[in-house]
């Protein structure tokens, strides 16, 4: 991620607040709602309309909605509503809007600064497993474990929201060696420890039926790994993954969609916020986590999540949908999407916000019930929600690792 502009929102408010600006656009239909309007319609050509700042967001979704399409933005005049000056691009003028380029509002950190592939398959470090422990509580559905490895000894830096590849030993059905898997880190670039030399992971054991045999198949990279003693060394590749990196801003909002062990970056992003408080970097915004899981049980880092919400209750709001225990608005079973659903207007609100990060990390089946979601707030606003994404992906701000 990479911004070029670290502070335009106050600013840009100061400098445009209260101006008047002239649109030139092209396009406008002939029609009834025109005609309520005080708009100068013309057969073909340019027309020019005087808008207050505090009116741009609103006057560009109608103008689109009547067929418009805004050239220049300029500044006015005082009385005369004259144009002076250089006339002005949309994205020049720095408003956020479905129709602009809007400028990234967050400070997010420079390629140079994002450690990759320090270490490759062909030459893995060797870490060596520190902790090994079950994160699934009793009555449960399968077994998902936290894993700690140390670095001492190598270079393996990395930062939240990155991914290592992790080297089971053995080969495959075909007698070659094993390939890599990656995981999600799930911890600070300062590690468990707080001593800069270890990374942990949260894994779950795959296992599932044989289409044709029937027998159960267990994954052999998450076995290896769930069974793996204290001890024991592991190559370790990576890191990598540039897609899902918190921004710099400590005033962000940060809203966090998971299910399963797609909440290990977000435990990541956690305990940086609030667990770590460490001198360079004091989280001051909202963190949002909804988090999807079949069964109480099933809630990964319970106990830890809900300290940081009753610590932390202005800054970290905490929304579980356990599909097996909840009941949603029509009598079926609780999914993320249905909480989404539920606290739909909030969360277009805050999306709204130009400093809002949003992420999506688990079951890639999530996806299509959270844009319906989302879909059906901002069709109240008139406003596209596949062309509003759309934008927030040029901004860096809309962040999706599902698999």
């Amino acid at each position: 991620m990479h911004s070029t502009n670290t502070g335009g929102s106050s600013a840009n408010t100061t400098e445009f607040s209260n101006r008047l600006f002239v649109y030139e656009v092209v396009g406008l239909r002939q029609n009834a709602e025109t005609d309520k309007g005080s708009y100068p319609i013309r057969s073909s050509g340019s027309v020019f309309i005087s808008v207050p700042y505090s009116r741009m967001n609103q006057e560009m979704r109608r103008i689109t909605r009547l067929g418009g399409k805004i050239l220049s933005i300029q500044p006015a005049t005082g009385a005369t509503g004259g144009v002076s000056g250089k006339a002005a691009t949309i994205a020049e003028v720095k408003v956020p809007t479905l129709e602009t380029k809007a400028p990234q509002m967050t400070a997010t950190k420079e390629k140079e600064d994002i450690p990759v592939n320090l270490y490759k398959p062909n030459k893995p470090f060797i870490g060596k497993c520190i902790d090994n422990y079950e994160l699934v509580g009793e009555g449960g559905i399968g077994t998902v474990r936290h894993i700690t490895f140390d670095l001492s000894g190598g270079d393996l830096r990395y930062i939240e929201g990155q991914s290592i590849g992790i080297i089971p030993p053995g080969v495959d059905a075909k007698g070659k060696p094993q390939k890599l898997r990656l995981y999600s880190i799930a911890s600070t670039r300062h590690g468990d420890n707080l001593d800069d030399k270890t990374v942990s992971l949260c894994v779950r054991q795959l296992e599932y039926k044989h289409p044709e045999t029937g027998k159960t198949v267990y994954g052999v990279c998450s076995t290896y790994l769930c069974n793996m003693e204290v001890g024991a060394d592991v190559k370790i590749t990576g890191p990598v993954g540039k897609e899902m990196l918190l921004p710099d801003d400590e005033n962000a909002t940060i809203i966090m969609m998971a299910t399963g062990t797609g909440i290990a970056p977000f435990r990541a992003y956690l305990w940086r916020m609030f667990k770590e408080q460490h001198q360079d970097y004091k989280f001051k915004g909202l963190a949002w986590l909804i988090f999807g899981i079949p069964k109480t049980a099933n809630i990964l880092y319970k106990e830890e999540l809900e300290k940081l919400q009753a610590d932390f209750g202005d800054h970290f709001r905490l929304t579980y949908a356990i599909s097996r225990e909840q009941q949603n608005s029509e009598g079926g079973r609780m999914y993320i999407q249905h909480r989404v659903a539920e606290h739909a207007e909030e969360l277009w609100s805050l999306i709204q916000k130009p400093n809002t990060h949003t992420y999506i990390c688990g079951l890639k089946g999530m996806e299509d019930g959270i844009d319906a979601a989302l879909s059906a707030q901002a069709a109240k606003q008139e406003i596209k929600w596949s062309d509003y994404q759309r934008q927030m992906k040029k901004q860096h701000r809309w962040h999706v690792e599902t698999y």
